[in-house]
């Protein structure tokens, strides 16, 4: 691992007082699971890179094994994974906020407990082929619209199918999704995750399911 990379991932972590880890790059517990994080380039609704080169897929181990048992379910089917997001820093959550200040979509940073990102606990994924290429979907990333939302499943029963059989992979894998974002998930049992005051509040907000922002 070059120095470069060593450097970026500190410096992701080192970002958020969230991080008190134990965090670990998904692809090292799967390394059959695809990545290509958006906020690492230039391919998103900011049009620019937000994380540091070398930026790995991090998240908590409970959630990198969750993955791979969805992609174990999805590798029946000839399909996998391909994660957009995963672990995110408090300050990367905090110019998402401002670039968009719409508090349906992203989470605002200072209310709450944020994004659940910024715990390592929700990861944003879509599907591949089995040879790794992209399958359509209902949208793109963070395209922020009613096309994003369920019960949506795109314009084609193809585009439904993927979309139910990604729903259906992390469901069986343990985790939840989020109505108006069709790419995003949060490990179901999120609350242990979060120090008790931050998840008793958050649980009398949202129920049971997170509903917050991206």
């Amino acid at each position: 691992m070059s120095v470069l990379l060593i450097a970026g991932m500190a410096a992701l972590v080192s970002t958020d007082a969230n991080a008190s880890g134990p965090f670990v790059d998904v692809r090292s517990v799967d390394p059959t699971i695809t990545v290509e994080l958006r906020y690492a380039g230039p391919n998103n609704f900011l049009g620019r890179s937000l994380y540091p080169v070398g930026t790995r897929a991090l998240a908590r181990p409970e959630v990198a094994s969750a993955l791979a048992v969805a992609q174990s379910i999805l590798r029946r089917y000839q399909y996998g994974l391909k994660i957009w997001d995963a672990y995110r820093p408090a300050a990367v959550q905090a110019k998402l906020w401002q670039a968009s200040l719409n508090s349906h979509y992203v989470a605002n940073p200072e209310f709450g407990v944020g994004s659940l990102h910024n715990w390592g606990i929700a990861v944003d994924a879509t599907l591949v082929d089995s040879r790794n290429r992209d399958v359509r979907m209902p949208t793109d990333f963070d395209e922020f619209t009613s096309a994003a939302m369920e019960p949506y499943m795109g314009s084609s029963f193809e585009i439904g199918g993927h979309a139910r059989l990604l729903k259906y992979a992390m469901h069986k894998a343990g985790f939840a999704g989020l109505r108006t974002e069709w790419w995003h998930f949060t490990i179901a049992d999120w609350q242990k995750y979060l120090p008790p005051e931050k998840a008793k509040s958050a649980a009398q907000v949202l129920g049971t399911h997170w509903e917050g922002g991206l």
